[in-house]
């Protein structure tokens, strides 16, 4: 193993990266990013449920495939699949008491890009030489700063040889699943556990894997006591605390027609994302991450809620906006006054619940300041985007990043950093949850824009000019007509508005959707990363996983799943260069 490590160390420093595109998954695996992992979460829960002791025989797994396909309605040409992520999960609790020292990371050389890659092939395998072509450069400097050893090769006589001398306890593996297929008898037979992402194609040249996955495996330790929480679960409780009844019980009776109009406003539809974040880093960060939630808790996250949904209310009047959730805007619906008047009811009652929270009077301070400062924040991004509607000029695409970045990424930051606070562990994680916020604001209104252009339900399908990615991006590449449309529509002189399928053809047709899909990729890859200087194993592990639950439960409307677009971890130093 110090071979492994003696030779990364000799390594040249990486060099600027290109992103190839994405080739489309076999027929025999879910085709689409959201249907492959709403897979893995099913074979998840059949595996606790059932409590799989491994190693599973084939016959076994293939039966409980069977069983999975039959429950679920899966397309039935998933079953190998299936009986893969079937083994994996059964191993998964044992995998993680392994210690990372006694771990092999075993990657295909077809992960690379066959016609460019400079890298050459020893004894062990394929020497990257870290230029950035493709994800074995992540995934190996990754798993070797944790410890793994590491090999690029396609030979079991090495990897078997490792094992017999005690070197490897654990092995975490990329391949196709004809492969898979073919080496199962031998891994039933050591005993040994291991896991085994399968590769999205099977032709053995460029072929690509779900990145989150294989950090996902990666990174599994004991140390994280938050590694059996079920984040569905979790999320479907926060969400249950925002019925009429449970917020009249928690932020006790209604004393008029104004509060019964925010209460009910509250109620309404919503992701619940932001207080989903405060419970899950106050999770993270207590003794007992399983442990019960105290009223109090409820009363931060509601707190939390009141400040996002009083945003909502003054940004549809701002933007002029008629619906939201498939509904009226508050201000359409009761009047401009009557809808200010709400949104500032919504923040004192977010300061009420935090100011009157049953904890020490140093942790109230604490979530009283983090709130303060994020209110601020979000005022002057927001007061930056209505600026600009008063003397409107054409935004470049990191001017537009720049918005978000002050506008968007501020609620997350006080939902974690709230959550934090309930810890009294706030200090010690600040900058990390700022960073880790920043990022995951950025990538979730790059999501949103995706999502605004692909909704042709909505009232007014022309597109209006606003700080857009998607209408920045295809400002910079159009040619012709398009670069001539989108010039005119964000000088204000266009005389027809396009509608939203025609900036989708041109988005599509010039790469400005899949450049914006690549910087969502990016951003979402640089939350990640933005975790790697925090101690707490915990909090560190649930925050990855997060960003898997909030961006796999989204889904953009119409558009963008046939052209999905993966596999950019490259790109995260551009963005946090950005």
């Amino acid at each position: 193993m110090s071979t492994v490590a003696i030779r990364a160390a000799q390594l040249p420093p990486p060099i600027p990266v290109t992103v190839r595109r994405v080739r489309q998954p076999k027929k025999n695996l879910p085709q689409t990013k959201i249907e492959r992992d709403h897979v893995l979460n099913t074979v998840r829960d059949y595996v606790h449920e059932q409590k799989l002791v491994p190693p599973t025989p084939l016959d076994e797994l293939r039966q409980h495939a069977e069983k999975i396909i039959a429950d679920n309605k899966f397309n039935p040409v998933w079953i190998d699949y299936i009986g893969v992520l079937l083994a994996n999960e059964s191993w998964r609790e044992t995998l993680a008491t392994v210690p990372y020292e006694k771990r092999l990371l075993l990657m295909p050389k077809c992960l690379r890009v066959e016609s460019k890659c400079p890298a050459p092939f020893d004894e062990f395998g394929l020497l990257c030489k870290q230029c950035g072509l493709c994800t074995i450069q992540d995934f190996q400097n990754e798993a070797e700063k944790l410890g793994y050893a590491v090999l690029v090769a396609e030979g079991s006589a090495i990897v078997m040889s490792l094992i017999q001398t005690g070197q490897i306890e654990a092995i975490v593996g990329i391949s196709c699943l004809p492969v898979l297929e073919r080496t199962f008898p031998y891994v039933e037979a050591a005993a040994i556990p291991a896991v085994a992402i399968p590769l999205l194609q099977d032709d053995c040249i460029d072929t690509t894997v779900d990145i989150d996955w294989v950090w996902d495996y990666i990174h599994l330790t004991s140390e994280d006591k938050t590694r059996r929480l079920n984040l569905n679960a979790l999320h479907e409780e926060v969400r249950g605390w925002f019925t009429r009844e449970s917020i009249d019980a928690l932020m006790g009776p209604s004393t008029g027609k104004s509060e019964d109009i925010a209460r009910e406003w509250l109620a309404r539809a919503g992701n619940r994302w932001r207080p989903f974040l405060t419970v899950a880093a106050h999770q993270a960060l207590r003794d007992d991450p399983e442990g019960p939630i105290t009223d109090a808790l409820k009363k931060a996250a509601l707190a939390v809620e009141c400040f996002h949904k009083a945003s909502l209310v003054h940004d549809d009047i701002e933007d002029n906006d008629a619906q939201r959730y498939g509904e009226s805007t508050l201000h359409a619906e009761h009047g401009i006054p009557v809808a200010l008047n709400v949104g500032d009811l919504l923040i004192g009652e977010g300061y009420r619940l935090l100011a009157d929270s049953d904890v020490d009077p140093k942790l109230r301070a604490a979530m009283l300041k983090v709130a303060a400062e994020g209110q601020r924040e979000l005022c002057r991004g927001q007061g930056a985007e209505l600026l600009w509607n008063n003397h409107p000029v054409a935004l470049s695409s990191k001017q537009v990043i720049e918005i978000f970045r002050s506008k968007t990424a501020p609620a997350f930051e006080v939902a974690l950093k709230v959550g934090a606070a309930f810890t009294g562990k706030l200090d010690d994680v600040a900058t990390e949850l700022q960073a880790y916020s920043e990022a995951l604001g950025i990538a979730y209104q790059i999501r949103d824009d995706l999502d605004d252009l692909g909704d042709d339900s909505a009232t007014d399908t022309n597109v209006t000019i606003r700080p857009s990615i998607i209408l920045a991006l295809l400002r910079e590449r159009g040619e012709g007509e398009v670069a001539d449309t989108m010039e005119k529509l964000w000088n204000g002189t266009c005389e027809v508005q396009p509608d939203r399928a025609t900036i989708r053809n041109w988005a599509l047709d010039s790469g400005a959707h899949e450049k914006a899909m690549l910087q969502l990729e990016s951003y979402k890859e640089a939350a990640i990363r933005s975790l790697q200087s925090v101690d707490n194993a915990n909090l560190k592990g649930l925050l990855r996983r997060v960003i898997g639950k909030i961006f796999n439960d989204l889904e953009i409307k119409g558009w963008c799943r046939e052209f999905e677009v993966r596999n950019a971890p490259a790109e995260a130093t551009e963005a946090l260069a950005a």
